[in-house]
């Protein structure tokens, strides 16, 4: 997710210019920390809590991203004799390359060096290989106008809301049951044996075949990192044994990512994960605005609309969201 505004850090000295250079692991955690405060800056005044001091799972995305993609995860530094290396971190921005699929997953800067095209540079630095194949895309927060502006004057244009839902399934029969012949089969099954094994190399490649069809992209480092999460997955097959579909749940109460081949399942497939999984707290869940009949399922099962709506975003279109679920708005 995507956003330009933040705390103030500097005491209200005037910044010198800014330097950009690939982030270091060491520097993920004032990234973490410019991500909190400069969400918290504007979503108090909106009413709503602030994200907690804990970054633990963010700080987590934010080694994948790097590890994934280490020159599109970008800071931009000023002159600041007060610090260990005379420069403090005022902005950064993280983007991942899938295949043909650029999405930028952060962007941030605070209050001190916005109006100075911070932002714009900071596009530039992470931005993906000249080429007219490659779609670029974001995730940004729609009471953000000024960042919303800033993507759509290069072209990557707001287009879908993404809405989060999160409680208990307390009505489960909103959502239904799977199909008469459609079998959920866990991937710790499928992928039983050692690593690089024939079960593994199946279920990737389903996985992927199913991404492509729906994302438009395979993002097999994503799954991976998913995994490490903690995240389950299910492989749903069809009467003759075909995949039609795969989804993610936690007991974290994460739900996604889900691929489906037929739109029709994405509704089941959702009622399915949230039973078989009972979760710590509450399920959270991300649904496209295109997903229209799954937000009215869950919503019928007695889960609450939360925040305000993310805006995906975009240059030319790259997906079906009517049968994609993305992971969050920081990671398709």
């Amino acid at each position: 997710m995507t956003a330009a505004s933040g705390a103030t850090a500097s005491g209200g000295r005037e910044p010198g210019i800014v330097r950009y250079r690939p982030a270091r692991p060491d520097e993920l955690t004032t990234c973490a920390e410019i991500w909190r405060d400069s969400i918290n800056d504007y979503i108090v005044g909106l009413g709503q809590p602030e994200i907690p001091q804990d970054l633990g799972s963010i700080l987590r995305l934010y080694d994948h991203l790097r590890a994934s993609d280490p020159d599109r995860f970008v800071v931009g530094l000023v002159p600041d004799p007060s610090v260990v290396d005379g420069e403090r971190i005022v902005a950064f921005a993280s983007a991942v390359l899938r295949e043909r699929l650029w999405y930028l997953s952060m962007c941030f800067v605070l209050p001190e060096v916005q109006g100075r095209g911070v932002g714009r540079s900071l596009l530039a630095h992470s931005g993906p290989p000249p080429g007219d194949d490659v779609v670029r895309a974001t995730a940004t927060d729609s009471a953000q106008p000024i960042s919303n502006a800033l993507y759509a004057s290069v072209g990557i244009t707001p287009r879908l809301p993404l809405l989060n839902f999160i409680g208990h399934p307390m009505r489960p029969e909103a959502l239904g049951s799977l199909p008469s012949g459609i079998r959920p089969v866990p991937f710790d099954e499928l992928a039983g044996g050692p690593p690089g094994g024939d079960g593994h190399a199946q279920l990737a490649a389903a996985v992927d075949a199913l991404d492509r069809e729906s994302l438009g992209v395979a993002h097999p480092l994503d799954h991976r990192y998913l995994r490490q999460e903690g995240r389950r997955g299910w492989l749903y097959r069809g009467p003759d044994g075909v995949p039609v579909g795969y989804g993610y749940a936690t007991e974290a109460g994460r739900v996604g990512p889900v691929a489906v081949r037929d739109a029709d399942l994405l509704v089941p497939i959702l009622g399915h994960l949230t039973g078989a999984i009972t979760p710590r707290g509450a399920f959270a869940l991300w649904l496209p605005g295109t997903a229209d009949r799954s937000v009215v399922a869950v919503l019928g099962a007695g889960f609450r609309m939360d925040q305000f709506p993310i805006l995906l975003c975009w240059d030319r279109p790259f997906a079906d969201f009517s049968r994609y679920l993305p992971i969050s708005p920081g990671l398709l």
